[in-house]
């Protein structure tokens, strides 16, 4: 009776441990369970979040860039408009001061072909005394050395010469465009006029000046020797011999 017993008590036991166990197995698993979901379900919540974290940290890098470029692009731009400003200013002094010049010329305006008659009557009574011509480079209208030394025989014999005036006449081969050539002979005039009354303190009213482009050929346009010719600016003395007359008649001379 009492071996029975104890064998029932020690098979109640052992089904009473099993059964503990086998709690204890369900209870880890499902704890593991319950922390595996945890787990996943924490970063399902957080994955969008890191990712727009990310997303928004690069968009903020990228308006970083782009401010300091535009900020860049900018400061590039004040400093170019600064210099045009300062251009500006100076182009706008320069043209001032040749508006000051031309008023001042204006004047004292070099006598031209359209405004001769107004100026000069009886021009017919002007004899020329000498003439010389200087030639220039294509498309040049700057004086030579050489162009000088003839300009200045020629002035030299103004010393001695009253009532005179000094015809200068612009000329050019035919290449080229009338109106440019038009522009070019009168520049190539104005060199000549510049020099003799810089040089020798000549009156702007002694001079009768005007451009005839390729008007007036000299040579043949057919032969770079004839344009190189074409390319000139003529200067002639005339004198009003019936003034000189008088004066000498009135000196009793």
């Amino acid at each position: 009776m009492t071996d029975q017993t104890e064998v029932m008590k020690k098979t109640v036991i052992k089904k009473t441990m099993n059964g503990l166990g086998v709690a204890a197995l369900s209870l880890g698993i499902v704890a593991l369970t319950v922390g595996c979901s945890t787990k996943n379900y924490v970063r399902s919540q957080t994955a969008p979040i890191v990712a727009q974290t990310n997303q928004l940290e690069k968009r903020t890098g990228d308006d970083q860039r782009n401010i300091q470029d535009t900020d860049a692009r900018a400061q590039q731009g004040i400093a170019g408009a600064k210099s045009a400003a300062a251009s500006a200013d100076q182009h706008a002094m320069a043209a001032g001061q040749s508006a000051d010049a031309a008023g001042t010329n204006a004047k004292e305006a070099y006598n031209r072909v359209d405004s001769l008659a107004g100026v000069i009557a009886g021009l017919d009574k002007y004899k020329p005394l000498s003439d010389v011509s200087v030639t220039f480079g294509f498309d040049k209208a700057v004086l030579t050395a050489a162009d000088k030394r003839e300009l200045d025989a020629v002035a030299g014999s103004l010393q001695t010469t009253r009532h005179y005036l000094l015809e200068v006449t612009g000329g050019t081969d035919a290449v080229g465009d009338a109106a440019y050539n038009y522009a070019l002979s009168q520049r190539r005039a104005d060199a000549v006029v510049t020099y003799l009354a810089s040089k020798y303190n000549i009156p702007p009213h002694k001079f009768y000046m005007v451009g005839i482009g390729k008007d007036q050929e000299v040579a043949s346009n057919k032969t770079a020797a004839g344009r190189a010719k074409n390319r000139r600016v003529q200067v002639r003395v005339l004198s009003n011999m019936e003034e000189e007359g008088a004066q000498r008649a009135a000196n009793g001379s």
